[in-house]
């Protein structure tokens, strides 16, 4: 399968190996170690791609422009992970809350338990996979625009019962900031 990086013209070259993986590297420099043998060509954006003007979907928020706000949610001690009519429901409460916007939902359950799943929405996706036996599920959401992502994890947290919850809070897509590019 052929691949191609894109990166812009005045963007400081980084290692992004998880980007690089899913076939959408921001810049086509990668360590030796992790060379991805597929890329076969790299091309330069012109640097004004990104103006102000270009980003109507992109967050600002403490002085950052970036694409979305992607949340990594462990749920501990949680209950009702096996029960995909309950996993549905809260799922598209978090979706309301956050105000985004429901695209298509799939759900699977497994034998003999586990269930793995995906709501694609306008503003990205929240992705669910669970371990009823451990009582643990991994969440990613990840949303751009004026979504409010971070309203989901009190939804989650009441609706699985979570003894616990692990929350790492990223900035997608992050561009530079008066003229300093993000390494």
């Amino acid at each position: 399968m052929k691949r191609v990086i894109y990166w812009m013209e005045d963007a400081m070259p980084r290692d992004d190996i998880a980007l690089s993986d899913l076939g959408t590297a921001a810049d086509g420099v990668q360590s030796a170690a992790h060379k991805d043998e597929s890329v076969t060509e790299t091309f330069h954006l012109p640097a004004g791609l990104f103006a102000d003007d270009r980003l109507d979907h992109f967050i600002k928020r403490d002085g950052e422009t970036f694409a979305g706000t992607h949340l990594i949610v462990d749920l501990w001690e949680a209950s009702g992970l096996d029960d995909i009519h309950h996993i549905e429901s809260v799922l598209k409460r978090c979706i309301e809350v956050a105000g985004a916007t429901l695209l298509h939902f799939h759900l699977h359950r497994f034998s003999p338990e586990g269930v793995s799943g995906v709501a694609v929405l306008a503003e990205s996706h929240i992705s669910i996979h669970t371990w009823p036996e451990v009582g643990y599920a991994a969440l990613d959401i990840f949303m751009c625009g004026d979504a409010t992502p971070h309203a989901a994890i009190e939804v989650l947290r009441e609706g699985f019962s979570a003894g616990r919850v692990e929350l790492n809070d990223l900035m997608r897509g992050r561009v530079a900031r008066q003229g300093v590019p993000v390494s």
